[in-house]
């Protein structure tokens, strides 16, 4: 039962899974081999779950034994995945990266967790965070900086850090993350992975630690955009649990997916506030809109450079939140967080009730304006982040936060959805660009990117045709 562990995708596992090709099993105990192996250097697994998942593998081998009619029905079945330590599980310790919360085991699933094992996925581990996942470095001072499988030298980005480190390194096929200023989105970028922030209220918050109640989303890591658009599928839809649920149809994401973008209307940002970043960034996301444009679509150049007030604004009311979630936890114990994370709790406890106002009014504004902005254009393209995978070492990361969430912070605030995907590489770095919709339009964002990925390749890192992986 031979399989390609660095290129296998969930769409791909899928299909061989039901063919027979190899076993639920064999896949599942190949990943648990890499996070044996590979941990140790990349730490992007704090808790494995290695029992669980080889009994919920060895669940889906008796069912697929029996070929259910239904078997399509069940459409993770197999799947090994990871899951942000940010998520509560039942019976499994869910630290958010924190000190406060080292023994914390949960007695129920959250709902995204819920949905994913109902979809016959198995649970390979917890994957490590940004402290209380306020933070996009992925250095944890508590439980040790995720690692990049690119170069375990270099942060991996976050908060979900591990996650992606995770699913790039071969530990899983897809993970869960979370994103209230690119969380999913960062990390994604600076490893090389697929990583999907959808709209706000799209998928459950329901069992997910908060760091801002007015921000946060679920978000996924895969290999593929494919896959992107199967686990959304999966996580999608109203929760009645959850008081920022949206009761709105649920497409499918994968219907569409290959009809390409052949006369769609897309802006490429440009400005003083894009065009701030690394020149070999902005070359690799220039030449995917030059892929865009020979496929189709007519890409126009828009200055955005407004974005930096909304990037501001998502800035504050993230810490404002988090320092309202957290206050007896400060106000009590300042000393078991990490520097950084206390520093921005402090800058939100102390934020002036009037700049959280404007914060606010700036949301809706940017809200309005976007509306007008789609109204135009099918999509939105930019860099992910400005820069590739900083080095661990010697990073001031409350300074590192704010160039990295440069450009998705604003999307959080908006809440519009959006996918980060490679499109190329600098000084043997992943590069991630990122697609911009409408809101409750995952699916002309997932469509992009489909097409973009099939014209750009996918990028896997050196390790992997190396015998002697880290």
């Amino acid at each position: 039962m031979d399989f390609d562990l660095a290129s296998l995708t969930v769409a791909s596992a899928l299909e061989s899974l039901r063919a027979g090709a190899f076993t639920a099993a064999a896949l599942t105990e190949a990943c648990l081999r890499q996070i044996e192996r590979l941990n140790p250097r990349l730490n992007a697994i704090l808790t494995p779950t290695p029992e669980l998942a080889v009994r919920a593998a060895l669940q889906a081998d008796a069912l697929v034994a029996l070929q259910p009619s239904n078997l399509r029905d069940i459409p993770l079945l197999g799947i090994p995945v990871g899951v942000k330590d940010l998520f509560e599980t039942a019976g499994i310790r869910t630290t958010a990266g924190s000190k406060f919360l080292a023994e914390y085991i949960p007695s129920q699933d959250a709902e995204a967790v819920l949905r994913l094992k109902t979809a016959g996925a198995c649970l390979v581990g917890k994957a490590n965070t940004h402290e209380m996942a306020l933070g996009v470095t992925g250095i944890n001072p508590h439980y040790g900086a995720a690692r990049n499988p690119w170069d375990s030298a270099r942060m991996t980005g976050g908060s979900s850090s591990g996650s992606a480190a995770a699913v790039v390194a071969g530990m899983c096929l897809a993970a869960l993350g979370t994103d209230t200023g690119g969380s999913s989105r960062i990390p994604a970028a600076l490893c090389g992975a697929v990583g999907l922030k959808p709209s706000y209220g799209r998928v459950s918050l329901s069992g997910v630690i908060p760091l801002s109640w007015n921000l946060d989303h679920v978000g996924v890591l895969t290999r593929s955009v494919r896959d992107a658009a199967l686990l959304l599928q999966v996580l999608a839809g109203y929760d009645p649990h959850d008081p920022a649920s949206v009761n709105a149809p649920v497409e499918d994401f994968l219907s569409r997916l290959d009809e390409g973008v052949r006369g769609w209307q897309v802006a490429l940002a440009v400005g003083e506030y894009v065009e701030a970043c690394d020149s070999g960034v902005w070359q690799s996301v220039q030449e995917a809109a030059g892929a865009l444009r020979s496929l189709g679509a007519r890409v126009e150049k828009v200055d955005l450079s407004w974005m930096a007030d909304l990037a501001l604004a998502n800035r504050r009311m993230t810490q404002a939140d988090a320092a309202a979630f957290h206050r007896q936890r400060l106000a009590e114990h300042p000393d078991r967080f990490g520097e950084d994370v206390r520093a921005r709790l402090e800058a939100g406890a102390a934020l002036p009730v009037g700049d959280y106002v404007l914060a606010r009014r700036t949301q809706a504004e940017g809200r309005r304006r976007f509306e007008a902005f789609f109204e135009k254009y099918d999509l939105l393209v930019m860099p992910t982040t400005p820069i590739t995978a900083p080095p661990i070492e010697g990073v001031d990361s409350v300074a590192q936060a704010a160039l990295l969430m440069r450009f998705t912070a604003p999307f959080n605030l908006t809440g519009l959805p959006a996918i980060s995907l490679p499109c190329g590489l600098v000084e043997g770095l992943p590069v991630g660009l990122q697609i911009v919709a409408a809101p409750w339009q995952e699916c002309k964002a997932l469509t992009a990117a489909q097409a973009l990925e099939a014209a750009l390749g996918r990028f896997v890192p050196r390790f992997w045709e190396k015998e002697d992986q880290p």
